[in-house]
C-alpha cells in the first residue's frame, strides 16, 4: 500500500468508499466540465482530497462551515465526507460549477448535511442565508486581502476563516497584514496540518473576526 492510499485510509476511515467515489467524479466528470484539468486525474489524492481532509481536525464537533467558492467542492466536500457532523454551505458563483455539486451532493448521499447556494459570498442575498456562522474555509479563492471582505463579513465575532494555502502562506499573511486588521481581522496565523504518511503538510492560514465595533455616537 503507497503512501496516498494509506494516508486516505486513516483520514477517512470507513468513509473511505464515498471519498473513492468522489475522486472519481471528480476525475470524470470534473475534467470533462472544466472544473478540474486534465493533468489533475492523477493527483487528485495527493493535491486535492487529502490536502482538504486534513484541515478537518481543526473543527470542533458539528460545526456549520461555509465553504466560499468552492467549485468542485473543495475543501467543503471533501470536509462533509470526512466529518458527517459537521453542517456544510457550499458557494458557488458559476452555474456549471454549481450543477456539479449539487450532482455530486445527491450522488454521494449529503443532501442531509450538505446546501448548495448559487451567489457570490459578498452579495447581501447569501450573506442573509449563510452568515452568522463560526467556521468559512476556501482553497484557490482569491488574495487574502480581497478574500477577507468576502468571508469575515460571514462570521460572528469571534468566528474564524480557514483559508487553505500553499508554501508561500506565511509571506502572503506578512504582505496582507493591514487589509486583514481593516476588514476586522486578527493578525492570523500559519497552522500546518499534517497527512498522515505525507512529507508535505496542508497550510492554512487562520484569522479570527474580531468583536464588532461601536460607532461614535450610539449607545
Amino acid at each position: 500500500m503507497g503512501p496516498e492510499a494509506t494516508a486516505a485510509t486513516e483520514l477517512f476511515g470507513e468513509r473511505l468508499p464515498l471519498a473513492i467515489r468522489y475522486a472519481t467524479l471528480l476525475s470524470t466528470v470534473g475534467i470533462e466540465h472544466g472544473l478540474i484539468g486534465p493533468r489533475e486525474a492523477g493527483r487528485v489524492w495527493d493535491r486535492h482530497l487529502l490536502n482538504c481532509a486534513a484541515v478537518t481536525d481543526l473543527l470542533p464537533g458539528s460545526a456549520r462551515v461555509v465553504d466560499v467558492g468552492s467549485g468542485a467542492g473543495l475543501p467543503g466536500i471533501v470536509l462533509a465526507l470526512r466529518r458527517p457532523d459537521l453542517r456544510v454551505d457550499l458557494v458557488e458563483p458559476l452555474q456549471r460549477r454549481v450543477n456539479f455539486l449539487v450532482m455530486a451532493v445527491e450522488q454521494l448521499g449529503l443532501s442531509d448535511s450538505v446546501r448548495v447556494h448559487h451567489g457570490r459570498a459578498e452579495e447581501p442575498a447569501i450573506r442573509e442565508i449563510v452568515g452568522r456562522c463560526e467556521w468559512v474555509t476556501a482553497r484557490a479563492v482569491a488574495p487574502l486581502a480581497r478574500l477577507v471582505r468576502w468571508c469575515l463579513p460571514l462570521l460572528t465575532p469571534g468566528g474564524r476563516l480557514l483559508a487553505l494555502k500553499g508554501r508561500s502562506a506565511a509571506e502572503e499573511l506578512r504582505r496582507d497584514e493591514i487589509a486583514i486588521r481593516r476588514a476586522g481581522g486578527t493578525a492570523g496565523r500559519v497552522i500546518e496540518c499534517e497527512i498522515p504518511g505525507m512529507d508535505e503538510p496542508s497550510r492554512v492560514i487562520a484569522i479570527q473576526r474580531t468583536a464588532l465595533r461601536k460607532r461614535k455616537g450610539t449607545s
